[in-house]
């Protein structure tokens, strides 16, 4: 092993020369990277050397391995969930991040200081997407754990008002939120903080294939709470067919009742940057938390989200996250550290990717690859409205189609029509159910996506479906 770590210590510019090489003929070639593998087999586990093999050895033996089995995630017609690519400067950044190897953390004092670039990247994303600077922000690993971040200092804030420090006590009694179309991710987050998902209020949705929070329901649910604190979650963009709640009006419920605004914006929010979207975000800076996932529609690699929350609730921050059971003294901000601010204690410098982005491309740069992912969107949209073989379950409101076969009696083939089209390589999009259908979702996030993406995904569809027939 000495021998290896010595001669890869050497020869590190080398090495690094070969992944490179690597990296970028994959990038070069993403477009035709297949976009799912089938039937590969990895060969019989590996047992752990005695003396290693050294970083050539090694790399020889993943691609022979691995690397096959290496899908075009990243690529233009990648599709499913809510996956976006990574644009060239955050690959750059992701580089460095992994060169300097930061723990981020502080911001003044001795050894490291990286967190000045982290509160520089969270104000030109606040910039980006139209928030003020009243909401303190950092990153995280996904939106599952920037919505457990918001959710726990909602958590300390309820039992604040009523009389506990959960932080410290735990929870006890009810703790009711409010939602009608919560992501899972969120039902995951009241399960770890101990607030239990059967303690959610469903909400009604609006009429007129919505999911978006029916207000009138909403006031009605409040009312039953006689005046109790809860904690409320809405949308800036449901996954399957990306509506929004109305935060204007949420906004002036807020003046007349007492309870905690989280707003899951995971990749609605970008909406913030188009020209002809940014009205579906407002009224969403009155909110007392945000999520927003930057692997989505940012395009810098995983794993990237930040939190957002009102910086007047940072003591409630510091309550629920502080690495010392020390009381905190003075102004937390004062002395700022991420250690007492979120849940990790160990984080590598996540906002590099982001902030060589945002430098790199800037407000006008996002705007396009919003709006284009907007424009493609509406055009696939129409093809499968024009189509007697397709239709859609919900109108394409941003960057999403959800839609199904026409034929009602072939809602038995949805799944295995997905499955071939998959099985091509040539796109992916994932299965999902809505308004009672089996459905299909595909999701327009990558700035590599172009016009003839749409044309291609849309010529194999066709030939799939006839060959179902």
């Amino acid at each position: 092993m000495e021998e290896h770590l010595k001669r890869d210590s050497v020869n590190i510019g080398h090495l690094l020369n070969i992944i490179k090489e690597q990296g970028t003929e994959y990038l070069n070639s993403i477009e035709e990277r297949p976009t799912s593998v089938m039937n590969i087999s990895v060969s019989e586990k590996q047992e752990l050397p005695e003396f290693g093999y050294g970083t050539e050895e090694a790399l020889r033996i993943f691609n022979e391995k691995f690397e096959p089995i290496m899908v075009g995630s990243g690529g233009p017609r990648y599709w499913g969930f809510v996956t976006g690519g990574a644009t060239p400067a955050s690959v750059a950044g992701d580089w460095l991040a992994t060169v300097y190897d930061q723990n981020t953390q502080t911001m003044k004092g001795q050894g490291d200081i990286s967190g000045v670039i982290e509160v520089e990247a969270i104000r030109l994303l606040q910039e980006l997407l139209r928030l003020p600077e009243s909401f303190l922000g950092g990153f995280v690993s996904g939106a599952t754990m920037s919505n457990f971040t918001c959710l726990a200092v909602a958590r300390q804030w309820l039992g604040k008002k009523q009389g506990q420090d959960i932080a410290k006590e735990g929870v006890s009694g009810t703790v009711k939120v409010l939602t009608a179309t919560p992501h899972s991710s969120s039902i995951k987050s009241l399960s770890l903080l101990g607030l239990g998902s059967a303690n959610i209020v469903k909400i009604k949705t609006e009429e007129g294939n919505r999911e978006a929070i029916n207000i009138k329901d909403l006031e009605e649910n409040i009312l039953e709470l006689n005046g109790a604190p809860f904690v409320l979650i809405s949308s800036g963009g449901t996954v399957n067919t990306v509506d929004f709640d109305d935060f204007k009006t949420i906004s002036r419920l807020k003046e007349k009742y007492s309870f905690w605004w989280h707003i899951d914006a995971a990749f609605g929010g970008f909406a913030a940057c188009s020209e002809t979207h940014h009205h579906l975000i407002d009224g969403w800076e009155y909110a007392d938390s945000i999520t927003v996932d930057c692997h989505k529609w940012l395009n810098v690699p995983y794993e990237s989200a930040v939190f957002l929350i009102k910086e007047e609730y940072k003591i409630l921050q510091i309550e629920t996250f502080q690495n010392s059971n020390a009381p905190y003294l003075g102004d937390p901000l004062d002395n700022f550290n991420y250690l007492n601010f979120l849940p990790e204690n160990s984080r590598r410098l996540k906002a590099l990717p982001a902030w060589f982005s945002l430098m790199a491309y800037g407000k006008n740069g996002y705007q396009k690859i919003v709006d284009d992912n907007i424009s493609w969107a509406r055009q696939f949209g129409n093809l499968i409205e024009n189509s007697n073989d397709f239709k859609l379950l919900a109108p394409v409101r941003l960057n999403t189609v959800c839609f199904t076969l026409n034929d009602e009696t072939k809602q038995d083939k949805v799944d295995l029509f997905l499955e071939k089209v998959n099985d091509t390589g040539k796109v992916f999009m994932t299965p999902t159910f809505y308004n009672q259908h089996q459905g299909i979702r595909a999701a327009f996030v990558n700035w590599m996506t172009c016009e003839k993406d749409i044309h291609l995904v849309f010529e194999i569809m066709n030939e799939i479906f006839s060959s179902l027939k």
